[in-house]
């Protein structure tokens, strides 16, 4: 078989180890291990492995991962999140809809600390639902909307996903969080957009809340604190003042005095946040070793190469290209992890993208297009028929239909899609503040 075609049987043969359980960066590992053999032979895999797989961890780079999975475990543990609502609910709870649109301003808020998508569903899905509940909301409205506020944990930085394609695209880790914030603060506005005109056209969803307004300010006294050290963490390193590293170093040490200094933050509270920390990380690192495997045999079987040359010669457009691509990810998204998704298919995409003409710089171009892949990476953590954030919240309301929050959260899958039409469209929302802050 031609290489090609051999890479052609690595990812069915993958997919279907997916399909029946095996962890994915087993899959990942096993499958691009078989084919290295099967192109190069055992003793070219065995030197490979003998070296490849240390430098990939001896990353100074990688440690920016569990310090910012800590920072965010910290402060669930020291109950910000339910702070962080009441504050948003206290400001803007009384209006119809309000408590919806605070779920999503304290998920922006927390997504500056968390950079966790599912963390931040979990959290507010203790936090939030109770009180969308107690006010009567739609179950499926609230839990919808609670599922996609989840993804602002991704999509504001920090993000775990944006390091992820920073490391393995070889991208400026402090670009790509300058280059998140626009479309991720859009992605609220439009969020809040698409409740206000869900509310208007049937307000039985939303009941308006009769809220005492006066705690607003002992509201904000609870979160000012660890709202200082998200604006401190992210202006520093967008100012060059912190690495990415340092500023997770900073943040999670920060938090952990913020906790223990309100007593919000027991010794138990710690522990089970270093535990959560160590399995996450854990998580994200085999996968990233399967994928640094997998990459391999596809580099082998030049398979990028072939397409990224297929393309080139189809007479496409670039745009039209990337609208392609882009349909493909909400697809793929749909049905497979993100992380996973992301890892598979940047070998072979991300050359592609390269090698087009969009009058960007290269560099300018990466970024842009790692903002594109975390718009539909957040599509994909609620869209059917899968929707890691769907089940995430059903998990925790149970006596909720998972067809309702389904239905509750197509408005925001078509502010989604709206959005991302604005970045494929207009660039300049993705690499306005690089260009301002470089």
């Amino acid at each position: 078989m031609s290489g090609a075609a051999v890479a052609a049987v690595g990812f069915a043969v993958m997919l279907a180890l997916i399909a029946i359980r095996m962890p994915v960066g087993l899959s990942m590992l096993v499958t691009g291990a078989a084919g290295y053999v099967y192109l190069s032979g055992w003793a070219p895999l065995l030197a490979y492995m003998k070296t490849n797989p240390y430098y990939q961890f001896a990353n100074y780079t990688l440690s920016v991962i569990p310090l910012f999975i800590l920072m965010g475990a910290l402060a669930e543990r020291s109950g910000l999140s339910t702070a962080l609502f009441k504050a948003a609910e206290a400001f803007i709870g009384r209006m119809r809809g309000g408590l919806a649109m605070a779920v999503i301003w304290a998920c922006t808020a927390f997504g500056a600390i968390c950079g966790s998508s599912v963390a931040t569903t979990a959290t507010f899905g203790r936090a939030a639902l109770p009180e969308l509940q107690r006010y009567r909301y739609d179950p499926g409205f609230a839990t919808g909307t609670v599922a996609v506020g989840g993804t602002l944990g991704i999509l504001i930085p920090p993000s775990v996903i944006l390091v992820v394609y920073a490391i393995t695209t070889e991208q400026n880790i402090a670009k790509l969080f300058k280059a998140a914030l626009i479309p991720g603060l859009l992605a609220a506005v439009l969020y809040c957009v698409a409740i206000a005109i869900v509310v208007r056209r049937r307000p039985e969803l939303a009941p308006p809340a009769s809220l005492e307004v006066g705690g607003r300010l002992a509201a904000l006294a609870r979160v000012w604190p660890a709202l200082v050290i998200a604006v401190i963490v992210v202006g520093g390193i967008y100012g060059g003042v912190f690495t990415p590293t340092e500023g997770a170093a900073f943040g999670a040490i920060s938090m952990l005095l913020v906790g223990i200094g309100q007593r919000t933050l027991t010794l138990r509270g710690i522990f089970d946040s270093l535990r959560q920390t160590a399995e996450t990380s854990a998580m994200i690192f085999i996968i990233l070793l399967g994928s640094e495997v997998f990459d391999a045999f596809l580099a082998l079987s030049r398979l990028p190469e072939l397409a990224a040359d297929m393309v080139a010669k189809s007479g496409l457009s670039p745009y039209a290209v990337v609208v392609a691509l882009m349909v493909f990810y909400i697809l793929l998204g749909a049905v497979m992890d993100e992380l996973a998704m992301l890892l598979l298919t940047l070998p072979v995409f991300f050359p592609i993208v390269q090698a087009l003409d969009f009058g960007l710089a290269p560099d300018e171009v990466a970024i842009w297009f790692g903002i594109l892949v975390l718009i539909v990476v957040g599509i994909g953590l609620t869209a059917p028929p899968i929707g890691l954030n769907v089940f995430v919240v059903s998990s925790i309301a149970r006596t909720v239909p998972i067809a309702a929050t389904y239905r509750g959260v197509l408005p925001f899958i078509a502010m989604d899609i709206v959005r991302l039409g604005l970045v494929v469209a207009f660039p300049g929302l993705a690499l306005w503040l690089v260009r301002q802050l470089n």
